[in-house]
């Protein structure tokens, strides 16, 4: 009696938190612009490189921080041992004393046991070799190169958003259909069940029922655990709770867009590509640093200017000791050991200039791929569409025949699998011609002026 009230209390246990865990599970419909709109809020990447634009934007700064004034101040307190001080500057008659012979002795050495000291200077760079000048130059176009790279890296957080809701859609498209074929399979087998046991079937026929529901519950199970992976997925790039179920809306993946021409395709990448124009930019940086370089065979010259204050107790106070002048340095030494940093400096640009034709060659490679992938889709939907009719039309065929014994149950099971199939197939596809002109759209660098 224990036992069984025992099993009942666990019963109803398991009852109560799968009530609980379904009532905690949220469904959500989800367009496929509020899915980009909650991405781009809330993606790592974007905030990554929003990072590196604020590290170019603070790098142009301090290029441009180079032209104002330096401002330096120094000083020090020093405390001294009792020096040995042999000085051989002669004092005069008030540091000289009589002594009892008549003769005169210099005066006691000062006392001097500790010495402070303050120095400022401030130097404004006249003439740097134009040094400064390039190397302003370079910092900014290297911000504007950061700032296309953070574009580009838009456009890839929206199409791995374009996948990932096409995987949504798909999944749960099929979980439908498997879950309609599962309640036509549950009928045919109940009514294979009263055939049997009136004896106008052969348990072979029923059994091969059985057989198609049990296969049809294996894929029901399948497609769950991939919906469920789906949305979880999907939740925490869009930053949502991990049990709110999406439900993708059908909208998007029913509309096909006219596929164009090749040559319209490429046109569109080379002018609008932000990784070609990322690179234009770190050429001219490029070429900013060769002559940033050069700078190094002149000389610099500098205004400068600086107050000097001393004091030395019992010896020395020193004070209002102002200086300015003009500033110049050159070191000859540039004519023989700057070369080898100026070869370097080119050999930059020219590995950026030999990167911006492999980067062209790949951008023309890049549109080729996305325009055939979507032209192929787009057969292919043609394609999936008269399958489905064909499978329909099959199975309508083959269910009629047989309920006329003009074909077999295996004949009809098959049909049915075909029909689901084709139907699968053919929400795949939808979906697939979806994210393959979205990839179009990607590789010609427009896919962010679209909604």
């Amino acid at each position: 009696m224990k036992h069984r009230t025992l099993n009942k209390l666990i019963a109803l246990s398991f009852s109560l938190f799968t009530v609980t865990t379904s009532m905690a599970q949220t469904s959500r419909s989800l367009s496929l612009d509020e899915a980009i709109t909650l991405t781009l809020q809330n993606s790592n990447e974007l905030k990554l490189s929003g990072a590196k634009i604020k590290e170019a934007s603070a790098a142009a700064r301090e290029a441009r921080e180079r032209r104002l004034p330096d401002f330096k101040l120094s000083g020090s307190y020093i405390r001294l041992t009792q020096p040995d001080m042999d000085l051989k500057v002669k004092l005069g008659s008030s540091s000289q004393q009589q002594t009892g012979e008549g003769s005169t002795t210099a005066a006691a050495s000062p006392v001097v046991n500790q010495a402070m000291y303050g120095i400022a200077n401030v130097s404004l760079p006249l003439f740097t070799g134009f040094k400064i000048q390039y190397g302003i130059e370079a910092a900014k176009y290297l911000e504007q190169a950061a700032r296309l790279d953070a574009e580009k890296d838009r456009d890839a957080v929206i199409q791995n958003t374009v996948a990932a809701y096409s995987n949504l859609y798909k999944a749960k498209a099929a979980l439908e259909l498997v879950k309609e074929n599962l309640k036509q399979s549950e009928q045919r087998v109940k009514d294979f069940t009263n055939l049997e046991k009136n004896g106008l079937m052969a348990r072979n026929d029923l059994l091969k029922a059985q057989l198609q529901q049990s296969n049809v519950e294996l894929t029901l199970v399948d497609a769950q655990n991939n919906y469920e992976l789906s949305s979880i997925n999907m939740n925490l790039m869009l930053g949502l709770p991990e049990n709110t179920m999406l439900v993708a809306e059908s909208d998007a993946m029913n509309q096909t867009m006219d596929a164009g021409t090749f040559e319209n395709w490429q046109t569109i990448a080379l002018q609008h590509r932000t990784d070609a124009a990322a690179l234009q930019y770190r050429e001219k940086a490029a070429g900013a640093g060769v002559k940033a370089a050069k700078g190094d065979y002149f000389p610099n010259i500098a205004l400068t200017g600086g107050y000097i204050a001393a004091h030395i107790p019992n010896f020395i106070t020193l004070t209002n000791a102002l200086n300015g002048g003009v500033g110049f340095s050159y070191s000859p030494s540039s004519l023989w050991k700057n070369g080898a940093k100026v070869a370097q400096a080119k050999a930059q640009l020219e590995q950026v200039q030999i990167n911006r034709g492999i980067l062209s060659d790949a951008i023309r490679l890049q549109v080729a791929q996305a325009y055939q992938s979507y032209l192929s889709m787009v057969k292919k939907l043609d394609v999936y569409e008269k399958a489905v009719q064909q499978a329909s039309e099959n199975y309508r065929i083959t269910k009629n025949k047989y309920d006329n014994s003009l074909a077999t149950t295996t004949d009809l099971l098959d049909a049915d699998v075909a029909q689901l199939q084709a139907k699968i197939n053919q929400t795949n596809g939808k979906a697939d011609a979806m994210v393959a002109y979205k990839k179009l759209l990607q590789t010609t660098g427009i896919l962010y002026q679209q909604p």
